[in-house]
């Protein structure tokens, strides 16, 4: 009996082990049928995303170790630092704690212009005045003693023919209109005639070439506004800080003519200071070229 009990349980063991490499191979299958082909179950999404996990633990032991060293931050480069060769070389002949004469500053202007081309002398002039108001909201025109020396080009939208004027009709100036051809740079227009503009005043507005009675070009004297325009009036108006921004004359016209127009300008400003404003009017006054330096201008000039 003992002997026949033996030879069950080798039978077993021999099975046993027979068996092993077939669940073996069964395992194998399954890990195999476990990948896909293609996707993020494929082998080599799954050994890529073994190796970021890696990484990543390599990472995080770095950093439970010791901490990088932090770098200092490099100190952010002067506005003056960050422009051109030229206009740091003329900005060094301007001195910033210094109050300027309105002749100084116009002399040191052309001096300190930095471009090869006729640049624009501009006005900034920073007035205690606050727009939201309607009686501080300043705006005027003026003609320009010594012009503006710019070539401009005026458009009479009236049936009769105004000399001087570039462009002139208005049936001639319709069809433009709606080609979207806007080949002039001062539009003006009679009373009689402004409703016929209203169906353009979104694309002539934007550009300033809408026609404004308080900019003298919607008048009935054509002859007198187109003269004007040619003459060189401009139109000044403060923006929502309370600024007046003026292009007053070129560096080719000299100290003399631009001083004159410098003058007729202050003069405009001054006449038209609101009653409301008490006390100090002019805060600040600044001179500048195209693509110049800016030079402060003492208050009291204007």
């Amino acid at each position: 009996m003992a002997k026949d009990d033996a030879k069950k349980t080798d039978e077993v063991k021999e099975e046993a082990v027979v068996e092993t490499p077939v669940v073996e191979a069964v395992t194998e299958e399954k890990e195999e049928k476990a990948t896909a082909k293609a996707g993020k179950r494929s082998a080599k999404s799954l050994a890529e995303a073994e190796e970021k996990q890696a990484k990543e633990e390599r990472k995080a032991s770095v950093a439970e170790g010791e901490e990088k060293p932090k770098q200092a931050a490099k100190p952010a480069r002067s506005r003056l630092e960050r422009q051109g060769k030229n206009f740091r070389k003329a900005a060094e002949k301007v001195s910033k704690d210094k109050n300027y004469t309105l002749v100084e500053a116009l002399k040191l202007a052309i001096e300190t212009s930095p471009v090869k081309f006729d640049a624009t002398v501009e006005l900034h002039v920073n007035l205690n005045v606050d727009p939201r108001h309607a009686d501080q909201n300043i705006r005027d025109n003026l003609v320009l003693p010594a012009g503006t020396g710019k070539n401009v080009r005026v458009a009479v939208f009236a049936d009769e023919k105004i000399e001087g004027a570039d462009v002139s009709g208005v049936e001639n100036l319709i069809k433009q209109l709606d080609k979207g051809v806007m080949d002039f740079d001062i539009l003006v227009a009679t009373p009689a005639n402004m409703p016929k503009l209203g169906k353009y005043a979104r694309a002539l507005g934007p550009r300033g070439l809408m026609p404004n009675p308080k900019s003298g070009t919607v008048t009935t004297d054509l002859a007198k506004a187109v003269s004007e325009a040619k003459a060189g009036r401009v139109e000044y108006r403060v923006d929502s800080t309370g600024i007046v921004h003026l292009g007053i004359g070129k560096v080719s016209f000299g100290t003399a003519k631009l001083e004159e127009n410098a003058r007729a300008v202050f003069a405009s400003i001054k006449s038209n200071k609101p009653a409301s404003v008490k006390g100090t009017y002019v805060k600040t006054i600044h001179m500048a070229t195209t693509m110049g330096p800016s030079i402060v201008i003492a208050p009291n000039e204007l």
